[in-house]
């Protein structure tokens, strides 16, 4: 007998999540549903679950921040927005966080359903018996004399951890996927924020300072301006 997926629903729209959580059920699903984001870090840290649906604007934590806590220690379960900020840059944000997909609401059960099994079969195929062994995690990204742990916001230097925004991580994992080359300035803009216009290029501009400073320990590391083209990330070796 084939078992019931366990999902994590977290609304707090009592109607939205009556009519949302008995459609899953009748699908054959076992649903945890939570009406804040506190409650559904806690069930999450508490249970195992195969998917997380998650509303964005929750009382106490909102889904953005709650997507991040679970990104934080499981980079493979699969989560899945259902909010009604249909805004481009809300989209985006969830994208970023490390959402497998976004819906607007209204949103479509049947279309729902769908995305569930999808992304249920790709989680279930990425954990299949040639490939559940025990997992080792990968070394972390070495920045000179820094480790990089983009999960977790972090710059690890000597046993130091320097904590970083979300934007900060991932610019610098942008600049980190290339290093000592050249990345164009559009390219960066469009990539984290979505668009390259003057206002979040000034944005930009904040942020390479600030990772200039977060680096300053190690004189081997730099990030270099590259006038009218964009930055590069000169580090002492690729390991």
């Amino acid at each position: 007998m084939t078992t019931r997926a366990r999902i994590l629903y977290v609304e707090d729209d009592i109607n939205l999540s009556f009519v949302t959580r008995d459609n899953l059920e009748a699908a054959h699903f076992t649903v945890h549903h939570c009406a804040t984001g506190i409650e559904g870090w806690t069930a999450f840290q508490a249970d195992e679950f195969d998917l997380c649906l998650l509303d964005v604007m929750l009382p106490q934590t909102d889904g953005f921040t709650l997507a991040r806590q679970i990104r934080a220690v499981n980079v493979d379960v699969p989560i899945l927005f259902l909010s009604a900020r249909a805004e481009r840059a809300d989209r985006l944000t969830g994208l970023r966080l490390g959402a497998d997909d976004y819906l607007t609401k209204p949103f479509s059960i049947d279309e729902l359903l769908l995305k569930i099994e999808v992304f249920l079969k790709r989680s279930r195929t990425s954990t299949s018996p040639v490939t559940s062994q025990v997992r080792v995690a990968p070394p972390l990204p070495a920045i000179g004399t820094y480790l990089f742990d983009q999960a977790n916001l972090t710059l690890n230097r000597a046993g130091q951890n320097d904590i970083l925004t979300q934007r900060e991580a991932d610019v610098l994992a942008f600049l980190l996927a290339r290093p000592n080359a050249v990345v164009r300035r559009d390219d960066l803009l469009r990539a984290i924020w979505g668009d390259d216009d003057y206002f979040m290029g000034r944005s930009l501009d904040v942020f390479i300072s600030r990772l200039r400073k977060r680096l300053s320990a190690d004189s081997t590391v730099r990030i270099d301006s590259v006038h009218g083209v964009g930055f590069r990330l000169v580090i002492p070796a690729i390991l």
